[in-house]
């Protein structure tokens, strides 16, 4: 039986990125700046109101996207929305953003072989958003998003930023044929989370595996804010000192993904957090190909991932903050201050 326990919410951390906030701003403004009046009417969107939290990341053909579209974009266009994409990702994270987005192109010619061509699958179909003035004092953001990719991004006070959702996944899991046959362009996210398994004892697996079948996709979907509030698998401090490296190495994967500076922040709140609370929940099975989920539940992260679409090759996988997806944390500290500053 898995135990449950509750986190209590530790005061925020906060610490400037101002230099990562300038390459979004700059990145933000070129992209806009290139883009034709009405399609910059399509791109530039109010910070406020509740599209800025609307995400997801199933193809275009089931949720309709606000913002313009790669293929509505010249060759120029294309480059400024690439660098805009960049700005927000670690040099792994964004080789990983490029890699989700070409396999719609090898997950196409797979469904047409089978004649199962129900969708585009068109690497085109990725949509770019900037919310509010990335050249102003005001808070805004940006968001980049389609099939298996959805990367939202809040800047504050031009220092402050928050990463989160960042949605990653993959369609195959594994390649299993043609000319990039064996490619696994989330093999980390998986191999890291098996070998942690592979080092627990019974008793603690059996803390860590919370059901013996996988949920069919990702439990929080595209909710706009986590809303676990019971903690289940196995804690940190009942792990082993080689364990705890092995959970520390999964959660710095799914870290790294950000831009250097961003990434330095989130591994100092770990540090001055409380790592022991971090647990490990694992359900389905065990073996390699079976269907399989996993989750971090950390004192303010939150990781899922799941494989068993498309026979255990199908990926999904979110980075989520509890108290501050979308800023919503930074801009309430920042409204709090700017209040207390008034007075």
């Amino acid at each position: 039986m898995a135990q449950t326990h509750t986190h209590a919410m530790p005061a925020p951390l906060v610490i400037p990125a101002s230099e990562t906030a300038a390459q979004m701003a700059q990145a933000a403004m070129h992209f806009l700046d290139t883009l034709t009046p009405p399609l910059r009417e399509q791109a530039a969107l109010s910070f406020d109101g509740n599209e800025r939290f609307r995400w997801h990341y199933i193809p275009v053909e089931m949720w309709e996207r606000k913002g313009v579209s790669l293929k509505e974009l010249n060759a120029t266009q294309q480059g400024a929305a690439f660098a805009l994409l960049e700005s927000g990702l670690s040099a792994g994270g964004y080789k990983k953003a490029r890699a989700i987005i070409n396999l719609e192109t090898t997950l196409g010619e797979i469904e047409r072989a089978a004649g199962q061509a129900r969708l585009a699958r068109d690497p085109a179909s990725y949509f770019f958003t900037v919310f509010g003035d990335p050249g102003g004092n005001g808070a805004w953001g940006w968001r980049a998003e389609g099939h298996h990719v959805s990367l939202n991004f809040t800047v504050v006070n031009r220092e402050l930023i928050s990463p989160n959702p960042f949605f990653f996944g993959s369609n195959p899991a594994e390649v299993p044929s043609g000319d990039k046959k064996g490619l696994r362009v989330l093999a980390a996210e998986e191999d890291i989370a098996r070998e942690l398994l592979g080092t627990l004892s019974t008793e603690q697996k059996e803390r860590s595996i919370i059901d013996a079948d996988a949920p069919s996709d990702i439990l929080t979907r595209d909710v706009p804010k986590v809303a676990f509030d019971a903690v289940e698998g196995l804690p940190a401090d009942s792990m082993e000192t080689h364990q705890r490296e092995v959970l520390m190495k999964l959660v710095h994967e799914y870290i790294d993904r950000l831009p250097d500076e961003v990434a330095a922040i989130e591994h100092r709140k770990l540090r001055e957090g409380s790592v022991n609370d971090i647990h490990f929940a694992w359900a389905g099975g065990e073996a390699r190909g079976m269907p399989h989920y996993y989750r971090l539940h950390g004192p303010f992260f939150f990781v899922e991932y799941d494989n068993t679409q498309n026979d255990a090759n199908h990926i999904h996988s979110v980075w989520r903050h509890i108290a501050d997806d979308f800023g919503v944390d930074l801009l309430r500290l920042h409204y709090h201050k700017a209040a207390h500053h008034a007075h």
